[in-house]
């Protein structure tokens, strides 16, 4: 990945356009891929492979979890589609552009926010949602022909000032957009032409970034972005599942209105995407890159998003996914089901790292595989999955920038698993956390509480590695060695896969010690050309 802040991120950007050869190589790859996992499942049922019943269960409804989930993404690919053509707006619509400031926020962050939303093509009335109580917020506003609205202690965090809005304005369309974005003038072009379907409840774009260059944790967070804002969401549109997102998502008045207004919630986008295409509106996903914004620069404050949304996701699977399942077309309850049950990836992980711990204190184990036969069967479908993820990079919205392994957003992914853990746990318990935007500035430190797990782990893992050593170079026979090495192996390779990953994410929250904590805008130059250009 270039990890230069270059004058061409500011050039408008798209996925390609989906042939009907793109289509056949994923159909089949995806044959081939459910093949090898059929394979896999039919020989991991066999009943000499259960050791402890009750984890074997535990561990084949994870196993068969992940699977589906892996095949899922397989399918989704099968039905991607980009727009046919972007239809020209019609004139004289009426458009607003709502965006937000909260306490805690920079203001000199506005400066541009503003400078390029009046660079617009499109005629529009921008209003900024402002909660600060900080005057300097309205002056700069009007300063920029934005009409300021004071709406402090509001309740309903970002959607009740949605909401309020909606109230004081009458514009038949409205860009939601979150502060830290600076968009390009043909943003609206991009997005209006869409609604001549009266259908149509929201059209959503993509989202770029233009400070993953800034950190390790800057280039993760965004790295974990590119596939879904690329040929995800494509396959999502291409069945009619196309979900909105909590910036550059234009809606339909009437749609908002249909559900009562904007959501209110931590996962309040896709809340208010569901009861949406409940009420029957369509979606338009238009893979596009007509604005970029700011992505997590340090560890924490990468962490405390991933809880906000984790927490907010999950009270969606328990709480909102179950009673709108009824009004949802298959494909969108497959797709909301897929998103709402993404963050159980924390509590499964957490399973499958205690299963090495247990084997090695107590001889308990799941499982008695072969594996060796494991891995000869598994390979099948990890290359399958290569494949498909290589092919399916020809259809990210920005390939220069957005290409390529993403090794750093599986490190944070895999290190995130007890922000995700502790998520679920709230939710169990019914507990809420507040609403907190995420930080627009780097915050130095290193030991926080999402940190301390992996490094307990880390310990764990290597007093592990010296007990199994001292274990069995001196207290076990020579002939139990060998009846006991490739179970012993297997394991200690197990838990590896996990030690690595966390000292990646170890080595992130570290390097936030040394993060210069500077803004990323001071740099873009908003000019009144409608032009965005890099500072020397």
């Amino acid at each position: 990945m270039n990890s230069k802040l270059r004058n061409d991120l500011w050039e408008f950007k798209e996925a390609k356009k989906v042939t009907g050869l793109d289509k056949a190589v994923f159909l089949g790859l995806t044959l081939a891929g459910l093949l090898s996992i059929f394979n896999l499942v039919e020989w991991w049922f066999k009943g000499e492979h259960i050791s402890n019943l009750f984890l074997f269960i535990i561990l084949s409804l994870f196993f068969l979890y992940g699977i589906l989930r892996v095949a899922l993404v397989w399918v989704n690919y099968l039905r991607i589609q980009k727009p046919k053509e972007v239809p020209v707006p019609e004139k004289n619509l009426s458009v607003a552009v709502f965006t937000t400031s909260a306490p805690g926020e920079p203001l000199s962050m506005f400066e541009n926010t503003f400078k390029a939303l009046k660079n617009l093509n499109y005629p529009h009335t921008t209003y900024l949602l402002d909660s600060t109580e900080d005057i300097a917020f309205k002056e700069l506003a009007e300063k920029h022909d934005v009409v300021w609205l004071d709406l402090a202690n509001l309740p309903g965090a970002k959607a009740g000032k949605i909401n309020e809005t909606l109230k004081r304005t009458k514009e038949e369309f409205i860009l939601i957009l979150d502060p830290d974005h600076i968009v390009f003038p043909n943003f609206l072009d991009q997005t209006l032409g869409f609604f001549q379907d009266d259908k149509i409840g929201f059209v959503q774009v993509s989202q770029g970034y233009y400070n993953m260059y800034r950190s390790f944790t800057a280039k993760g967070a965004a790295e974990q972005t590119y596939t879904f804002y690329g040929p995800t969401q494509m396959g999502l549109y291409g069945y009619g599942g196309a979900v909105a997102i909590g910036a550059n998502c234009t809606f339909r008045r009437t749609a908002l209105e249909s559900i009562g207004g904007h959501a209110q919630g931590l996962a309040e986008d896709l809340q208010t995407s569901i009861r949406i295409h409940a009420k029957g509106w369509k979606s338009v996903y238009n893979p596009v890159i007509v604005s970029r914004g700011l992505v997590p620069e340090d560890f924490t404050s990468f962490c405390k998003q991933q809880l906000k949304w984790a927490r907010g996701v999950f009270e969606l699977l328990f709480d909102e996914i179950p009673g709108t399942l009824k009004h949802l077309t298959f494909w969108q309850k497959l797709s909301y089901l897929s998103i709402g049950t993404y963050y159980l990836f924390g509590p499964i992980t957490a399973f499958f790292i205690f299963i090495p711990l247990l084997f090695f204190t107590t001889k308990i184990s799941p499982a008695s595989m072969d594996f060796t036969e494991f891995i000869i069967l598994g390979a099948p479908i990890l290359l399958v999955s290569i494949l498909i993820y290589a092919y399916a990079q020809r259809f990210l919205c920005d390939k220069k920038t957005e290409k390529g392994i993403h090794w750093r957003g599986m490190v944070l992914k895999y290190s995130c698993w007890p922000v995700f853990t502790y998520a679920f746990y709230l939710t169990l318990i019914n507990k809420k956390i507040p609403y907190i935007p995420t930080a627009k500035i780097a915050v130095k430190g290193f030991l926080n509480p999402f940190v301390k797990p992996l490094i307990l782990y880390c310990i764990v893992f290597l007093l592990m590695l010296v007990g199994i050593y001292i274990e069995r170079r001196y207290y076990i026979p020579e002939s139990e060695l060998i009846l006991t090495a490739e179970k012993t192996w297997a394991m200690i390779g197990f838990a590896m896969i996990a030690f690595i990953q966390f000292l990646g994410g170890i080595g992130a929250a570290f390097k936030s010690l040394y993060i210069t904590a500077e803004n990323a805008w001071s740099r873009v130059v908003v000019t009144t050309d409608k032009k965005i250009k890099i500072k020397k």
